[in-house]
């Protein structure tokens, strides 16, 4: 047999000392497995078990459930014709409500304490209700504007200056779309604090004009002329569906001109386009029957006093060759 060398001897000691190892942490091991009370885990196992799988059918069960009341919420606020913007906002926190109440149901049948998690929620919404004040601010506004609604989607609006059509409105800022296409999104709580100007809260608008004549028109003839243009368009609401008559009369005698009020009533869509039309159309008007709309002009005179005399005796007394001026535009 031939001899080994140190090193031989080394890996084969090394080797032993493994084997020993090993076998007796598989010996342990094998103790601590011959303990275990089978009974007892599989007892264990099939408990939990249950209640994950109790969990999860609370859980989906009551999603579905919320889906369907979801869905009878809707028919019956489309049944009693609430606004959309009013409708869309309630069926959703009524969701989220029973989310959470289902989500609270599930932890508590898996033996979780659901009032400490509540408490902890309310700490955590107490923090980031500090961090957040202004945010949840206009979270606050949001729901006084659903709730009061000053205005719906697709009012024209005025909100401290910002003019045109809601657009959309959700918790936290209000979006107007303008008449040349820009959208101004105002923060809910500037919108709930300022004043509103809502131009679609009432079916009918009345339409304010001012139209200057001279002095030497003839103001019945030119009350005549609006008022038979007022009558003829179809834009201007008579009779019965009118809330008032068409109505021409000298508002004031300024100082170049002499201006007719006119007010007519319309419906609220028509409102710019019988603006627009009736102004062209008075224009028209007034220059084919010789009606003039003066602007300001200002007559200079030069009166020589006693001590300078030499002013020429050819200089014009006024800077105004026209004696009878006739104007053209409005004051």
């Amino acid at each position: 047999m031939p001899e080994l060398n140190s090193t031989q001897e080394l890996s084969i000691r090394d080797l032993n000392i493994t084997d020993d190892l090993v076998l007796e942490e598989v010996s342990k091991y094998a103790h601590l497995i011959e303990n275990i009370d089978y009974s007892h885990l599989l007892m264990l196992c099939v408990q939990y078990s249950l209640r994950i799988i109790i969990s999860l059918l609370i859980f989906f069960i009551g999603k579905w459930i919320i889906g369907k009341i979801s869905i009878l919420l809707e028919k019956l606020v489309a049944r009693a014709k609430i606004d959309g913007m009013l409708a869309h906002f309630v069926v959703n926190a009524i969701k989220t409500l029973l989310f959470i109440f289902i989500i609270l149901a599930a932890l508590s049948n898996l033996g979780i304490e659901t009032t400490s998690f509540v408490a902890v929620i309310g700490a955590l919404s107490l923090a980031i209700g500090m961090s957040f004040k202004d945010t949840f601010g206009n979270v606050g506004a949001g729901a006084l504007i659903i709730f009061f609604r000053p205005f719906k989607l697709g009012d024209s609006v005025d909100i401290n200056g910002a003019s045109g059509k809601v657009r959309d409105i959700n918790l936290f800022s209000t979006y107007v779309l303008t008449a040349d296409n820009r959208t101004i999104i105002v923060p809910n709580s500037q919108v709930i604090g300022a004043r509103i100007v809502n131009f679609s809260l009432q079916p009918h608008r009345r339409v304010d004009l001012v139209f200057g004549i001279d002095y030497s028109d003839d103001i019945k003839k030119a009350r005549d002329i609006i008022l038979k243009i007022a009558n003829t368009n179809d834009l201007v609401l008579k009779g019965e569906e009118a809330p008032a008559q068409p109505f021409v009369g000298v508002l004031e005698l300024a100082d170049s001109s002499v201006n007719l009020a006119a007010r007519f009533w319309v419906k609220t869509d028509d409102y710019w386009n019988a603006y627009f039309s009736l102004i062209e159309s008075v224009k028209i008007a007034f220059d084919e029957n010789g009606i003039s709309i003066p602007f300001p002009q200002v007559v200079s005179h030069f009166v020589p006093s006693a001590e300078n005399t030499d002013i020429p005796k050819d200089l014009p007394q006024s800077t105004n060759e026209n004696k009878n001026p006739k104007t053209l535009t409005k004051k």
